[in-house]
Parts: structure tokens; sequence; C-alpha cells
């Protein structure tokens, strides 16, 4: 029964410091910003996960040498009676940002709410904790990230941030609105607290917009095409020598001290992608389905742990789901 609960849990699911971070609208002198490169391009392809749900998996392990500090990438597609039901995790964050619909998630520890299109919720899984995720109307999309947390805060309690859509900022010029999930833009700031320092920014670009987003030069940045025109999403130091990245694409950047830019060629439709950068943590990552931690040893203690009920699962054998 354990060992099914964790298989479903392979579906879904830091001090906040960096130095400012803005967003430049880009006029005739756009060519004058130097872009990140883009260094891989990744289709997510549909695939079947929880109980009946599909998801596209953007971030695999393949790209996790690539994108430290970030595990995972799925854009979730459920509907009732299909979902997520009683699953763990260990030693990471989950962010699950709703864009239709509504998720319903409970836990272990009594924690239950419904995210509606627009809300997101950051959770803390820390040393341990077992809970569903539920579709609440017809129809329910959004992403759900994963992010690791370093050796010294893998064992903490779990926490919740939960935002809104009201409480997200957002701001818009010259075509371009963007609403600050994590991290600051426009000079705009999140009020979400990150462990693992990290930057979520959700762009809408109008037809022929154009942006330039600084990231700190440490960290690993990706994009996520979530709506895109027939060539109209343009990423790179210009229009020469980038190709056009349609909707549902990874799009993973090099290194360097400069920012991302992005074009919206489309002459009728929106553009709409995700921005996520962080701060490489740097350590060794040993993953097991729902678990993250550092070593094999610290895997196989957490497995005993959820089997036996201990050190953070200690409700594992008694409690389900409503």
């Amino acid at each position: 029964m354990r060992a099914a609960a964790i298989n479903r849990a392979n579906s879904l699911g830091g001090l906040f410091s960096f130095r400012f971070t803005n967003i430049r609208s880009m006029s005739s002198s756009s060519q004058d910003f130097v872009s990140r490169p883009v260094i891989k391009k990744v289709f997510a392809k549909l695939q079947k996960e929880g109980d009946g749900a599909v998801v596209r998996r953007g971030i695999s392990r393949s790209e996790q040498k690539l994108l430290d500090p970030f595990l995972m990438l799925d854009e979730f597609s459920v509907s009732p009676p299909a979902g997520f039901p009683d699953h763990p995790h260990r030693g990471f964050e989950t962010v699950t940002y709703v864009l239709e619909g509504g998720i319903t998630h409970q836990d272990f520890k009594g924690h239950k709410g419904t995210i509606y299109a627009g809300d997101v919720q950051w959770m803390t899984a820390g040393r341990g904790i077992i809970h569903s995720e539920m579709p609440e109307e017809e129809i329910n999309k959004g992403l759900q990230l994963w992010i690791n947390l370093s050796s010294n805060e893998k064992m903490i309690e779990p926490n919740y941030q939960e935002l809104s859509h009201s409480d997200i900022p957002r701001a818009e010029a010259n075509g371009v609105e963007v609403k600050v999930i994590a991290g600051e833009s426009m000079g705009i700031q999140s009020p979400v607290y990150t462990r693992t320092p990290t930057m979520f920014l959700d762009f809408t670009l109008q037809p022929g917009a154009h942006i330039h987003q600084n990231v700190p030069e440490s960290w690993n940045a990706f994009a996520y095409v979530l709506e895109s025109g027939e060539g109209g999403c343009v990423f790179g130091s210009g229009s020469s020598n980038a190709s056009p990245v349609s909707a549902h694409n990874v799009v993973v950047f090099g290194p360097g001290n400069d920012g991302v830019s992005a074009w919206n060629k489309s002459s009728s439709k929106i553009l709409r992608f995700v921005l996520i950068a962080g701060e490489p943590i740097g350590e060794p990552v040993v993953q097991y389905g729902p678990f993250v931690m550092n070593t094999q040893a610290e895997i196989d203690m957490t497995i005993e742990d959820y089997h036996y009920g201990k050190n953070g699962f200690e409700m594992a054998k008694h409690w389900r789901s409503q």
C-alpha cells in the first residue's frame, strides 16, 4: 500500500537575497541588451500521472544538473474523479500555481484548503508531509515546480505560504505584464519567503512587445512557454540568431551576467511564459520518487521512517484524506 503511495507521489507533487532584479521593456534599442544564450530546448510531452491525471513534464532528472536547484516542472491537467491522492514528500519544496479551475489540498497535519486560478501554494515539505491534491472543478490546470532544499534545511518542519491571485504583485508597461510570484521585477517584489533564493515570474507580452529581465549572474534560469502564436516566441540576443519557440517547451539558458530577452513576434496572438531562476545549492542529489536527499543512506532512512511512521511521518499509518 505504501509502495503504491510512493509511486503515485511521483506525479505532482534560504534567505530571500539577491541583487535587484528588474524588467526593461525594450524599444528600437533592444539589440543593445545581450541575453543569456539558449543552450537547450525540451518539449514537455504528455504522460499519465497520479490517479488518471495527465501532465506535461518539462523538467526531469536529465535537466537537474543544468538547473540546480530545480528538480521537476509539471504542467498538469486533471478532471474529477482523477487526481493526486494521498502521497508523501521529504527534502524539498513544491510550488503549485493554478492556471484554471481549482485544486483542493489536505495533509496529515490538518491543513486543508483550495487554491483557484491565479492562486499559489508554496509548500515546504521539509522532514515530511503526506497530502492529497484533488481537482475542485470540471477542468483544472496549472504548474507544479519542485525546488530542492539545502542539506541543513531538509529536515525542518513543514510549512505553507499561500497567496490568492489578488495578493500576487503585478505590473504592466509597454505591452508587457508581469506577475511576481517570487523575486522582484519591474520594481515590485513578491512577499514569498524563499529558503532557496528563487525567481518565479509570469509574463504576458502583447503582439510586438519585447522585454529584458535581469537575472543574478550565479543563478540557473529557464523559461516555460504557456501560450504562443505561430513563430511568436523568441528568446536570445537578437532576432537574427534566435529561433521561435512553441508552447509547452522548456528553454534552458546558459550562464552569464546578462539577463534574459524575449520577443513576441506574432502579429495577433499573446505570448505567455514563466521565467524561473534560482541560486544553485551545489550539493549531491539522490532522489527516490517523492523523497529528495543528499545520500542513498538518507533515502534508505526516509523509506524506513515512512514505512514505520517516525521522524516526521508519525501519522502515516492512520491518516487518510477525506
